[in-house]
């Protein structure tokens, strides 16, 4: 009976000593879980607002890439903008360039097609002119061989001295003239030509041939003037108007020139260097000289 009795006792005070120290384990533990508990809130609470910062900046980021991807479809259309206005303005200047091409094609032409005419009329004017003198030679033979008296090979024919202006030739070109002064240049040029086939060795003929080509200038058909103050040196070389006629022919060139093509241009810079070189002391090669140094700059 006493054995059974303290076995429980023992059991009793063993028990006694093993609960407090499982109390205090547990609630180590419990702080410990507490610890836990409160770095895992911690923690996920700065994983949360790691998260919100992350989404933010995602957010600002899209907005970021929706306003650079506006920015650079606004840019594509400016350069398509930009590249079809280049196609458009280069196209036009092709298309000018050409039309210019074409225009100064169509006058050289015309210059070439005037100049075979006034070959060709050249030609036929030093026929009549080899008719004329072999009908005068004619005519004096017969004259020599009518007359009584004269004795063979020994007859000389009288110098014909050049008469004086008649008023019939001052009228003509008088009235010519007025037109020029009243700017009726197409109407001038017709009587200027009228004149010229009616008095054709007068002494006024060179300058008739002068204001054909003055008259052309003034309408800008500077293709025309050019072949005008041409003639003045081809028919009348020793003529007084052949410096002034040789200046406005270079400036005629000049003119063409400023029109696209640069050859024309060349062809001012010779006639009025042929004009200094020939007239050095006129007043045609001072306005000549300085023509050049507008077109060399």
């Amino acid at each position: 009976m006493k054995r059974s009795f303290f076995w429980p006792l023992v059991f009793t005070a063993v028990s006694a000593c093993a609960i407090p120290q499982q109390l205090e384990v547990i609630e180590r533990e419990q702080r410990r879980l507490r610890a836990d508990s409160t770095n895992i809130v911690a923690e996920n609470t700065s994983l949360r607002n790691e998260l919100d910062s992350v989404r933010s900046n995602l957010a600002d980021t899209r907005a970021n890439m929706q306003q650079v991807q506006q920015d650079l479809n606004a840019l594509k259309e400016k350069m398509e903008e930009v590249r079809y206005q280049m196609d458009r303005q280069i196209g036009q200047s092709a298309r000018v360039g050409d039309q210019r091409i074409k225009d100064l094609e169509g006058r050289l032409g015309k210059l070439d097609d005037a100049l075979q005419a006034q070959g060709t009329l050249l030609k036929a004017r030093e026929e009549e002119l080899r008719s004329l003198r072999e009908a005068v030679r004619t005519m004096s033979l017969s004259k020599e061989t009518a007359s009584p008296g004269s004795s063979e090979g020994t007859t000389e024919l009288p110098q014909e001295k050049a008469p004086p202006e008649s008023e019939t030739v001052k009228r003509d070109y008088d009235e010519a003239w007025k037109l020029v002064e009243q700017k009726e240049y197409r109407a001038a040029i017709a009587r200027f030509r009228d004149f010229l086939k009616r008095h054709p060795k007068s002494t006024l003929a060179d300058n008739a041939q002068y204001w054909i080509g003055e008259c052309y200038y003034a309408l800008k058909e500077f293709d025309q003037a050019i072949l005008a103050f041409d003639e003045v040196e081809r028919q009348y070389p020793g003529g007084d108007k052949v410096p002034a006629a040789l200046l406005k022919q270079g400036f005629a060139f000049a003119e063409l020139g400023n029109k696209g093509d640069a050859r024309f241009k060349v062809d001012a810079r010779l006639i009025l260097q042929k004009l200094i070189e020939r007239y050095p002391q006129s007043e045609e090669a001072v306005k000549a000289r300085q023509k050049l140094k507008t077109l060399e700059s």
